[in-house]
C-alpha cells in the first residue's frame, strides 16, 4: 500500500530531499530497492510553492546533466510526485541515430504524463537507467507513441513521439507508476556498463547469440 501524504508533508519531504543538494543543486539518486521506486506517484496538483517547485525543478534538471542521463523522474530522488524531466542533445555518430531513430530531444518538463501505441511498430535496443547504476538491458517498446501531460503552469499538451524519444518518455513515465525498465527487459540480455563496453557496445543482435536470449 502507498503511503498518503498531506500538501504539507510532500512539501516538507521536497524540502528536505533540496536541502541535500550541493553548490550545483545536485541531489543524491535513489537505486533499486528504495520503496518509493516502486510506487504509484502521487498526481501532481499544485502541491509545492512555486518558489519551492521551480527549485525542485532545477535540482532534477541539474541532477540529470550530472549524472548525466536524458531523463529524470521525480520518484529517482526520491520524491513520489507525477514529474520527471528530460533531455536528450548529447553528440552521438551518426550510425547509432540512424539506428536508433534518434532525433535530439530539447529539455521538457512532464507532469502526470500518460502514453499511448500509435503503431505497430516496436523497438528493441539496451537501455540503462540511473537508478539501476551500473546495467543495461534489452527492453522492447513501441516504437510511436502518443504522450498526454501538463507543464509546471499546469497546461494540458499532446505530443507524438517517435524513435529514442518515445522510448525516453516510455521509460520516465513508467518510474511515475513504480515500473523499473528491468520489469520489461529480456532478464538474460542484463550486462554491467563495463562488459559491455568491453564489447564495443554490443548490439542486440550480438547479445542474443553470446548471452543465449
Amino acid at each position: 500500500m502507498n503511503p498518503e501524504y498531506t500538501n504539507h508533508e510532500i512539501q516538507e519531504l521536497v524540502l528536505s530531499v533540496l536541502a541535500t543538494a550541493d553548490e550545483n543543486l545536485v541531489v543524491p539518486i535513489v537505486q533499486l530497492g528504495h520503496p518509493v521506486l516502486r510506487q504509484q506517484a502521487i498526481e501532481y496538483t499544485g502541491q509545492l510553492e512555486k518558489p519551492v517547485l521551480d527549485q525542485l525543478l532545477e535540482a532534477m534538471r541539474q541532477t540529470m546533466y550530472e549524472a548525466p542521463g536524458v531523463g529524470l523522474a521525480a520518484p529517482q530522488i526520491g520524491i513520489p510526485l507525477q514529474i520527471a524531466v528530460l533531455e536528450d542533445l548529447y553528440p552521438i555518430p551518426d550510425s547509432i541515430a540512424a539506428e536508433r531513430e534518434r532525433e535530439p530531444l530539447e529539455y521538457l518538463e512532464i507532469f502526470n504524463p500518460a502514453y499511448a501505441s500509435i503503431s505497430d511498430r516496436e523497438a528493441v535496443f539496451y537501455e540503462g537507467c540511473l537508478s539501476f547504476d551500473g546495467f543495461q538491458g534489452v527492453v522492447t517498446r513501441p516504437a510511436d507513441i502518443t504522450a498526454t501531460y501538463e507543464d509546471r503552469a499546469g497546461q494540458k499538451h499532446t505530443r507524438e513521439f517517435s524513435g529514442w524519444q518515445a522510448r525516453i518518455v516510455q521509460h520516465e513515465t513508467d518510474h511515475l507508476s513504480g515500473t523499473v525498465y528491468v520489469d520489461k527487459a529480456e532478464t538474460r540480455s542484463l550486462i554491467s556498463e563495463t562488459e559491455l563496453w568491453r564489447h564495443e557496445s554490443m548490439d542486440v543482435a550480438t547479445a542474443k547469440k553470446v548471452l543465449n536470449f
